[in-house]
Order: structure tokens, then C-alpha cells, then sequence
């Protein structure tokens, strides 16, 4: 069994989206003067590698702990749209991926922007779905969407388009992933596991990928 890890690693100084605080870490406890280490952690519960629950954006959407756990696990597709050189990902970019999308728990779009992780350049021009797209995709019954750059939608959106689709389906988000080029034409279980957390709209998740 071969585990590829596509989490960025929480921090201090890691890049968050535009306008959220990073994390604090508080070194409350030490082992030279407690006789053990622990950290007091405090952030945003859509930090880093993280997952959008349905109750992110809408009123009365289900929370984190109201998902069964197997949704947070499946079979995964990337699909390759790095190349492409779009802004913007249309209906007809997908459909040649009809069979393996609808054989797919979770499409992982590969965007390469993940290499621009820790750089300005990592919250602009990163390619998104048209709305037209996002239908396209939420008609397959998927677990989740995730993708390595910093949203699915474009930074400054307000209406958030994209998040919607998804989510009114239950096609859970998940965001800011990384090593997903190991990924191309490989059969994979992914797995994106969050905190469970009462009325939680969303949280860091652990994403892996276990290759078959």
C-alpha cells in the first residue's frame, strides 16, 4: 500500500485566504516545566487543507457532524486542467471525462497551483469552474470537490457560485490540496477526514490518497 499525502502543513505563517486571521499556536504547557507539551491551537475552521460542509454556505445545510464518515472517503479521479492555460473551466473541458467522473466518488481538479503555495501569485488567476461547469459536475451523485488552489471560486467572490452548486448537493468542498500530479492516470482511494465538530461548517482535514 503506497499513501500520498496532499495536505499543506498547518502553521504560524502559512497562507490564509485574504481577510482571515492565520493561526496562533501558544505554547501553554512544557515538558521542563509541566512534565509534558502542549500547544493551545487557535484558527479558522477553513485553515489550510480543508473542508466546506453544506452549512458554510447555506442557512439549515448539514454540519460536519451530520455527514455519515463515509462521506469523507472514496474512489478518486484528478482530472489534468493545468495545461489548459483558462481562466475559467467550461462544460465542454469536462465532458470528455464523463465515464471516469461518473465512476468517481471525488474529482480532484489538478490546477498546478498548489506550486505557487506561500507566494502572492497563489491567490490570483487560479482556473475555476463556469457555473455551467459546476452543473455539469453536480449532476454525478460525488461525495466532493477538491482542487489545490485556495477556493473553487474566484478570491473576491460574492456570490460564490461554484460553492453553491456543489453544496446544495452535498458535494462537499475541499480545498487547497497539494501533490495531486502523483495522481494522473492512477486508480486511488481518497480519503479527507475532518474534525467532527457540533454545527461545524467546515475544518482542516488530513487528505490522502491511497493508491490501488
Amino acid at each position: 500500500m503506497h499513501i500520498i499525502d496532499l495536505t499543506h502543513p498547518i502553521s504560524p505563517d502559512m497562507p490564509v485566504y485574504p481577510g482571515t486571521e492565520p493561526p496562533v499556536f501558544i505554547l501553554s504547557c512544557t515538558i521542563k516545566t509541566d512534565g509534558f507539551e502542549e500547544r493551545q491551537i487557535t484558527l479558522f475552521s477553513h485553515t489550510g487543507t480543508h473542508l466546506d460542509a453544506p452549512s458554510h454556505i447555506f442557512p439549515g445545510g448539514k454540519t460536519l457532524d451530520q455527514l455519515p464518515v463515509g462521506h469523507f472517503s472514496g474512489r478518486g479521479v484528478v482530472l489534468d486542467i493545468s495545461a489548459d492555460g483558462k481562466s475559467t473551466v467550461g462544460q465542454d473541458d469536462l465532458e470528455p471525462y464523463r465515464e471516469i467522473v461518473s465512476a468517481s466518488d471525488f474529482v480532484l481538479l489538478c490546477t498546478g497551483w498548489s506550486r505557487l503555495w506561500g507566494r502572492d501569485e497563489y491567490f490570483v488567476g487560479f482556473p475555476v469552474l463556469s457555473p455551467a461547469a459546476a452543473e455539469w459536475i453536480a449532476q454525478f451523485p460525488l461525495k466532493g470537490l477538491g482542487v489545490d488552489a485556495i477556493s473553487v471560486d474566484a478570491v473576491g467572490s460574492t456570490a460564490f457560485p461554484v460553492h453553491k452548486t456543489l453544496l446544495q448537493k452535498d458535494i462537499v468542498v475541499i480545498e487547497n490540496l497539494t501533490n495531486l500530479k502523483k495522481l494522473l492516470d492512477r486508480q486511488f482511494q481518497f480519503h479527507c477526514f475532518p474534525l467532527k465538530i457540533t454545527d461545524g461548517d467546515g475544518s482542516p482535514v488530513r487528505a490522502v490518497a491511497i493508491l490501488e
